[in-house]
């Protein structure tokens, strides 16, 4: 685990006023990496850090001469459009990178560093992103009990989580080519279904269309086959973590998961916010992983007294809704839910080495989905099948609409922040995505 260090200090300033102000997800103590150019122009796509309002850019700075060593060989990868390069280059040129970007960003830099690195900002209202890596696999996990409980029990009340739930970090191969940035709008995916006493399946529009609160994991270091990552290492393996929804369409999922696992339900759209939160920037907020005596321990490769005193992340998130109808009459979006990745059955660092533990290498730029996020309490569930048990009982929007799944011209947003006494609070930005009507023309 990343030890805390000064760029942690909550007393810490920038000379950049809008990233101390109270309440924003990009103070000094955040640093997170996106790939970005200015909107509508014909510029290279390229690596860029926030604070405040502003996007430090990467490919700008990398010319200044005001780096050098280490944190310059990774400010020149992380100029690249894609940052796969620099998340190859491990921890030291990452830490080397934060540290020389948090040194020049501070509000006691000389002013003529202040100088150089304020020609370097471009203001985030003037930008578009794009996918942050070039990503060569995408791992989905299922490491929520109380999602996985949830589901279980709308068929049956004493339902439980299969078997292996409580022994394995589970996961299923996702898709890469429709895996889009925040603002990613998408149509309604078409599918078969099985209704209930049917003798054969129907072909049509999902009708039963759900957001799943996700983390984005992404892998920065990879390993060579054959060569498992142990779990006293894993983190080292991993660069930082983002916001993802993975879009799921229940109705056609129900019916095709028998006996393998999603397909046509899950591979339509993936939405991720841009900015990519590192570990470093994470620690503070880091608990003990606990599992409770009465549940199975984990196997010997799972377990590591690292992982049980630090292996929780404390990330607190919100899902929230906006209708077509709200966002015409600039009512705003309406809050569903609100939990924290802190209660996660199976850490971070689990998914990694469960991941290698059979030889399958991982590469820079690898993604993987956290599995839905949903918390022990009311209003805490990471999607709406939950919330509203299957439709059953209906969440009334603040403008009186009322949503058992999604609807089109829906956009459904995830937000992300971690605060704790002492520590600044630094947020993830947001992953919106937009429903669209599904294409039937060839139905």
């Amino acid at each position: 685990m990343i030890a805390l260090n000064h760029t942690h200090d909550a007393g810490a300033r920038s000379w950049v006023d809008t990233a101390n102000l109270e309440g924003t997800d990009f103070p000094i103590q955040n640093l997170p990496y996106a790939v970005f150019r200015r909107a509508g122009s014909p510029e290279p796509f390229r690596g860029g850090v926030a604070i405040g309002d502003q996007v430090l850019d990467m490919a700008a700075l990398s010319v200044r001469q005001l780096l050098d060593g280490l944190a310059l060989d990774a400010a020149r990868a992380a100029a690249l459009p894609a940052l796969n390069d620099f998340f190859a280059l491990g921890g030291a040129a990452w830490q080397a990178l934060r540290h020389a970007v948090f040194a020049v960003l501070r509000g006691d830099a000389p002013a003529a560093t202040v100088h150089a690195v304020r020609e370097c900002l471009v203001p985030q209202a003037e930008v578009e992103y794009t996918v942050p890596a070039r990503i060569g696999d995408y791992t989905d996990f299922y490491t929520s009990i109380d999602h996985a409980l949830n589901i279980s029990r709308l068929m049956n009340p004493d339902g439980d989580v299969t078997p292996n739930f409580r022994w394995i970090p589970t996961a299923y191969h996702g898709r890469v080519s429709t895996i889009g940035i925040s603002g990613q709008r998408f149509h309604r995916p078409m599918g078969q279904t099985m209704a209930p006493g049917a003798k054969a399946p129907t072909y049509h529009a999902c009708a039963r269309l759900d957001y799943e609160l996700e983390l984005g994991v992404w892998i920065g270091e990879g390993n060579a086959a054959g060569e498992p990552i142990p779990l006293a290492r894993a983190e080292e393996h991993i660069f930082g973590i983002c916001l993802l929804n993975d879009w799921s369409a229940r109705d056609i999922q129900f019916w095709e998961m028998a006996p393998l696992g999603p397909f046509l339900a899950k591979n339509f759209a993936t939405t991720i916010s841009p900015w990519i939160v590192t570990m470093e920037a994470l620690a503070p907020y880091r608990q003990a992983w606990t599992r409770p005596a009465n549940e199975p321990q984990p196997l010997g490769y799972l377990e590591s007294p690292a992982n049980r005193e630090s292996g929780a992340i404390d990330i607190r998130l919100e899902v929230w809704l906006e209708s077509e109808k709200a966002r015409n009459d600039r009512s705003g979006p309406s809050r569903l839910s609100r939990t924290s990745f802190k209660h996660q059955y199976w850490s971070v660092g689990q998914m990694v080495a469960h991941h290698t533990v059979g030889g399958c290498s991982l590469n820079p730029g690898d993604l993987f989905g956290s599995g839905t996020i949903s918390g022990p309490g009311p209003g805490e569930a990471g999607a709406i099948i939950e919330l509203t048990r299957a439709a059953q009982s209906p969440v009334t929007l603040a403008n009186g609409e009322e949503r058992g799944f999604l609807e089109d011209g829906d956009a459904v947003l995830l937000r992300g922040w971690c605060e704790k006494p002492g520590h600044a609070r630094i947020g993830f930005g947001e992953s919106r995505g937009t429903v669209l009507p599904a294409r039937t023309r060839n139905v």
